[in-house]
């Protein structure tokens, strides 16, 4: 479980002198005065509480995530292909190609050409930076992306009457950004509410005023479980947020904080959120509440809590009949979550999906309602995507419609803004531009395809980085899902299901159910040689 990384994390810039350290602590077996070098002991002798953090120096500009070793992860399960038959298509070989596998869903009755959305990216600088690139991009994937938490409650030009938000620029941008090349049938934009955005009328504003249909409650996330924060560099904002009603780490108002701060012996500080106090009864009542305002479809987005916690989401997300419940497992990552909390704390994505899934079945057999289930904690490519659906299909279709990113469309589309800055200054590594040319024109490999949807907007109006993510989306994963699935003759993703699975370890087995591949080679072969 790499014990040997407790005193050095790249997350939190912290190093060891000496490789061969202690397995239990991390330290140096031998630790001396004269060392220069800042493990996770030093460092947080200098400053404390910021080693908490992924690197302050990096917030905005970076995401942070778990890197431990759960144990159990995707490359533990194994997928299941076959030569024999079709399902979802005419038996021929002419027609059961992978270009013809369906690999649509609909996350609460919304349909989406991929089964991959955008998790909630709310009031971090980083999402905000990169807004264009990834709400564009999502539109026209034809998937729905999330407005995260606090954006309204952060919005410097945001107006308040009566402690309750009318005016959003920030929220009005996101909004508007999405619809400007949106399709109106594939995916949408919904926006999460925390227990601030509550308070602020949040809900209310973007349904009225915006027209948004789609309303997601948060519980928690995977990456933290004690609400979110954010960085605030500027004194007077932090000062605003205060006033607002956020907590605001150290006290903006107190005059030693202020002066500690001008002096430049800090150089932050911590905007916090606050964690709401689940109720069956009040909960029920509130998604009735937000559908009479107008919201047509009502998600929830809960974190990596223990399994009591995920049964008594998944009680009142049926009780209250919601369209979606988003859960996040720990291993993913965020903008800004404490480092020990990432690692340490809450259920890994595999075994929290086993977990719901126990429960799905269960509202089942009772005849409750079950909400459509999106799980998110790390997801980057197809394999992982078509395991996780077709292990949560034990016949009828799968419970989980689709998978939720944030950090991976965050890379593709920074990683995109960085190589396009390289290359309007002419310095792109000169392997990448021999390889695959200097201009974006040539670098994106579906620049062409995109120009003849969209003509001379992209590259304007459609920027080369909602390119990236769409490429990454649709022409990465939605491709290698059509591949995957056509080896297992499965020619629509919803009859992907657990018989195209096999566990590889004794732990993968027991925790999902699934046979071990050598358990199912013994089972199969001796039922097909009984003739």
């Amino acid at each position: 479980m790499r014990g040997d990384l407790e005193n050095s994390r790249s997350t939190s810039g912290t190093a060891v002198r000496l490789r061969d350290v202690s397995s239990i602590s991390g330290m140096c077996p031998i630790c001396i005065r004269e060392c220069p070098v800042l493990c996770e002991i030093s460092k947080s002798a200098f400053r404390g509480r910021e080693v908490l953090y992924p690197v302050p120096e990096e917030f905005g500009k970076s995401t942070a995530a778990s890197n431990k070793d759960y144990g159990l992860n995707w490359s533990h399960i194994q997928i299941m292909v076959t030569t024999l038959g079709a399902r979802g298509i005419e038996p021929d070989p002419d027609k059961a190609i992978f270009p013809n596998v369906d690999i649509s869903t609909s996350v609460g009755g919304i349909p989406l050409k991929v089964p991959v959305m955008i998790a909630a990216l709310g009031s971090t600088a980083v999402a905000k930076r990169h807004w264009e690139g990834l709400a564009i991009g999502a539109a026209i994937s034809g998937t729905i992306q999330i407005v995260g938490e606090n954006v309204c409650g952060m919005d410097p030009d945001a107006r308040f009457e009566n402690g309750k938000v009318v005016h959003s620029p920030d929220m009005e941008f996101r909004i508007k950004t999405y619809r400007k090349y949106w399709d109106g049938t594939h995916g949408d934009i919904g926006v999460q509410t925390n227990v601030e955005d509550q308070r602020f009328g949040v809900d209310v504003y973007v349904i009225k005023e915006l027209g948004v249909r789609i309303i997601e409650r948060k519980w928690g996330q995977g990456a933290k479980s004690i609400g979110g924060e954010v960085r605030i560099y500027d004194l007077d904002r932090a000062i605003m947020l205060k006033k607002r009603g956020y907590i605001v780490i150290p006290d903006p108002e107190d005059e030693a904080v202020q002066e500690a701060f001008r002096k430049g012996i800090f150089t932050s500080f911590e905007r916090h959120s606050r964690v709401g106090m689940p109720d069956v009864k009040d909960f029920v009542e509130d998604v009735e509440w937000l559908r009479q305002q107008g919201a047509q479809k009502v998600f929830l987005k809960t974190g990596a809590y223990n399994p009591a916690v995920t049964a008594f989401t998944m009680k009142c997300a049926s009780l209250a009949k919601v369209d979606a419940v988003t859960f996040d497992g720990a291993g993913g990552g965020t903008g800004m979550s404490p480092v020990p909390m990432m690692n340490e704390s809450g259920t890994p994505t595999v075994y929290l999906l086993a977990q719901v899934l126990e429960c799905a079945r269960i509202l089942k057999e009772k005849g409750k309602h079950v909400p459509d289930i999106v799980i998110a904690g790390g997801f980057v490519n197809e394999t992982q995507i078509l395991k996780a659906i077709a292990m949560s299909n034990f016949g009828g279709g799968p419970y989980v419609k689709a998978v939720a990113m944030a950090r991976a469309p965050l890379t593709a589309v920074m990683k995109a803004d960085y190589f396009l800055e390289l290359s309007r200054n002419g310095g792109l590594p000169a392997k990448f531009a021999q390889q695959y040319g200097d201009t974006p024109e040539k670098f994106f490999f579906v620049s062409d395809e995109l120009r003849r949807r969209f003509g001379d907007e992209i590259g304007k109006g459609i920027p080369w980085q909602a390119v990236a993510l769409y490429t990454y989306f649709v022409d990465r994963i939605g491709v290698g899902l059509q591949q995957l699935l056509a080896g297992c003759r499965k020619f629509k993703l919803n009859l992907a299901d657990r018989n195209d699975l096999a566990a590889l370890s004794e732990r993968a087995s027991r925790v999902t159910g699934l046979p071990l591949i050598d358990d199912l080679a013994r089972k199969s072969i001796s039922d097909i040689l009984d003739f």
